[in-house]
């Protein structure tokens, strides 16, 4: 086993045999962490949101951050059950994208497919952004080098993901099951200690000179799509429903059940403490002291400079950072789906040695990386980029199933969907106009450039099997083959080279780049010993190239029959231990790069194993 293989063992693990592939599904347990974490993870942040959008038109208006987060938990009920249904109408997965596509057509799945991609890169980025600036908070010095720990981050759940889901759903298990049990303790003790709690309404670090905003329908509908950032990751679970334990549709759906209610719960109470203990939201991130809206509600609850805070800032860090877990879940998956459709690289659709998507997952590591880098790791970048995506699969996964419903003759549960979609849609149409000047137009471009590599991949995939479709005036063709035996200097290698060239064909011939004269003069004299009347070619180079006169040898011996292959032999010596191979020179790999475009050739190593 070669070294590479050898540390690819060590960090991925063995593979897994496929008929073992049943082992590696998982029970709701830890199903829940591996596709909830980005919903769950999103009460870190969106009552917060919500405020934020109110503050700008006073302090006064921060009572009504309650009630729009009773619509939000309705939009949470509302699109959970459409997918809910879709779990059941659709047991194979492929949630937005699936009922779009078979729905509402191709290319509304591939508005559905596209708008989840570059969701899911996103989400990665902001979560992982997002969660390294929590960790400041607790551990300052992390501030130096905060590009260079995102990526640590991301390569660490990357290379989680990559030794299996089983693996990945037992790691994150732990993070985000404190993150839910810190929040809801904080809750309950919120709401038990709330009738006896004497409350001081708290300053406002950043108060507006004058409303920045005029209060009305309009600012109440972005603090609504704001707080909706509460809803990214809903649809996970409907992409994932292969990974598992059977019944795959029960356990997914009630799976799904088990997050919409964690989620609705801690995000109606986080917001109704956060109303009651009158907190207000520090907008500047870089001031001194910055603390979230959980942070500061945990003070109020437990005290300032408990031990429950410091627990729950941690437990915030590590499940905004693993959040981006639903990502690296969802996004293989879904470019599987996309690519057996034909519509990206079939790469993608190829499952690894550890029973993963594991080219999806390098491909969104890589991506969601390239955003953090030229965003420098801000999350305040990088959130007017987000949702957007989310929204529009959801709006087109509820309408879809609307039609869907309505071919069923489902009318009441017809009813669910069409609801919840024109509720996201309204919201997508929010979030498209207060965040388009922000940066969301960088979103909308990135959706145009997904949809026209689906278009231009789509078109090679058909121009491919129109090529290579075999009709029936295609018949067996007799070829004719010319051997070229490169012949650096004459040893075993070569003896054995030559019986083997002289098994394919009789016109064999024998190349020998020379740089020295006197040199070539002793390749003659041995070959003439040991050549078994192969003519032997001596091509002078001038310029010390061995690729330019066996490239014009080739173009030559082309030329004068373009029908005939070129076959040119390399013999190669491959040493005992694999450093030994650094002090050989490897002559196929830069002759096959320089001979790719030539029609008719093939290169191909003779291989002579050193004892």
């Amino acid at each position: 086993m070669s070294v590479v293989s050898q540390a690819k063992r060590i960090l991925l693990g063995k593979p897994i045999a496929t008929k073992h592939a049943h082992h590696q599904r998982l029970s709701k347990v830890f199903a829940l962490p591996v596709f909830a974490s980005d919903a769950l993870s999103s009460v870190a942040y969106a009552t917060e949101a919500t405020m934020g959008v109110l503050l700008v038109a006073g302090a006064n208006h921060l009572g009504l951050t309650f009630s729009i987060s009773i619509a939000i938990a309705v939009l949470i009920i509302l699109v959970s059950s459409s997918y809910y249904q879709t779990l059941h109408a659709y047991p194979h997965g492929g949630g937005s994208y699936t009922v779009a596509s078979s729905n509402l057509g191709s290319l509304a799945g591939r508005v559905a497919g596209a708008s989840l991609l570059i969701d899911y890169v996103l989400t990665v980025s902001v979560s992982v952004t997002a969660g390294v600036l929590a960790l400041v908070s607790v551990f300052p010095n992390i501030q130096r080098q905060l590009i260079l720990v995102n990526l640590l981050c991301v390569a660490f759940i990357a290379i989680v993901n990559l030794r299996g889901t089983k693996e990945s759903g037992v790691v994150f298990a732990i993070p985000t099951y404190s993150f839910v049990g810190v929040t809801i303790i904080m809750i309950v003790w919120g709401l038990i200690k709330l009738p006896s709690m004497h409350v001081v309404p708290m300053a406002n670090p950043n108060p507006p000179a004058k409303s920045l905003e005029l209060f009305g329908t309009f600012l109440i509908l972005k603090a609504f799509a704001n707080g909706c950032t509460a809803m990214t990751g809903i649809e996970a679970i409907s992409n994932g429903i292969l990974a598992f334990k059977k019944p795959e549709s029960r356990n997914a759906s009630i799976t799904l059940t088990w997050m919409a209610i964690i989620l609705a719960v801690m995000f109606l109470g986080s917001s109704w403490l956060a109303t009651q203990l009158h907190v207000i939201p520090y907008l500047d991130q870089d001031a001194k002291g910055y603390k979230t809206v959980l942070a500061l509600i945990c003070e109020r609850v437990f005290g300032a400079g408990s031990a429950w805070l410091y627990f729950l800032q941690i437990a915030t860090a590590l499940i905004l950072i693993l959040a981006a877990n639903t990502a690296f879940a969802d996004f293989p998956r879904l470019s599987s789906m996309i690519a057996r459709d034909g519509f990206l690289p079939r790469q993608l659709a190829s499952v690894g040695d550890r029973l993963v998507f594991q080219n999806g997952i390098v491909v969104l590591a890589i991506l969601s990386t390239t955003l953090i880098v030229v965003f420098k790791g801000k999350t305040d970048a990088l959130i007017p980029l987000y949702a957007i995506g989310v929204f529009t699969a959801f709006t087109l996964s509820q309408f879809g199933m609307v039609v869907h419903q309505i071919r069923l003759k489902k009318y009441a549960t017809m009813l669910v969907s069409l609801v919840g979609g024109t509720a996201t849609l309204i919201v997508t149409g929010v979030i498209l106009v207060t965040k388009i000047s922000e940066g969301g137009w960088i979103v909308l471009v990135a959706l145009a450039l997904f949809l026209s590599f689906f278009w231009f991949v789509r078109r090679h995939y058909t121009y491919l099997a129109k090529e290579l479709s075999v009709t029936p005036d295609d018949k067996l063709k007799e070829v004719r083959t010319t051997v070229l035996l490169l012949v650096p200097r004459v040893h075993k290698g070569i003896l054995q080279a030559i019986s083997y060239a002289n098994s394919m064909t009789k016109d064999v011939r024998a190349l020998h780049v020379t740089l020295d004269p006197q040199s070539a003069q002793a390749v003659k004299q041995d070959w003439n010993k040991f050549g078994a009347d192969i003519p032997l070619v001596i091509l002078e180079s001038p310029y010390r190239s061995l690729l330019q006169p066996v490239t014009e040898y080739i173009d030559q011996a082309i030329a004068e029959d373009p029908n005939s292959f070129i076959t040119v032999i390399v013999p190669q010596a491959v040493p005992k231990y694999w450093w030994q191979g650094l002090l050989h020179n490897n002559a196929a790999i830069p002759l096959k790069m320089a001979l790719t475009s030539r029609k008719n050739v093939i290169i191909t190593n003779v291989r002579y194993f050193l004892k």
